[in-house]
């Protein structure tokens, strides 16, 4: 509805009640907090079915594929287990200027 100056601003005596009070939040409690993704796989990984937890059963079906010959699943259950390869990598200039660049895991 319009106010008595017939604008089509609203009223602000029907806003004031409705308004948030200084230093008052309007959400209380915050944003709800995201499940530990950390936590939630250890468990689901951690379940056991027929005597086997679901770990076991997803490296064993890793090492059948790899054994198979599956580059993908080999190279998965590398990186994973050994962690991945570190790479050096040496560039040349022509002149008298020599850069080199090595990258390496943490903790090296």
């Amino acid at each position: 509805m319009l106010n008595s100056e017939k604008t089509a601003m609203p009223n602000p005596e029907n806003i004031e009640p409705h308004k948030f009070k200084k230093g008052q939040s309007g959400n209380l409690k915050g944003r709800p907090k995201m499940p530990d993704l950390r936590e939630a796989m250890a468990a689901t990984l951690g379940e056991e079915k027929d005597g086997k937890k679901a770990i076991e059963v997803i490296l064993a079906a890793m090492r059948a594929k790899a054994a198979k010959g599956d580059v993908r699943a080999a190279e998965f259950l590398f990186d994973r287990g050994f962690g991945k390869a570190t790479q050096d990598i040496h560039m040349k200039q022509e002149g008298t200027q020599q850069i080199e660049v090595i990258i390496k895991r943490k903790g090296e």
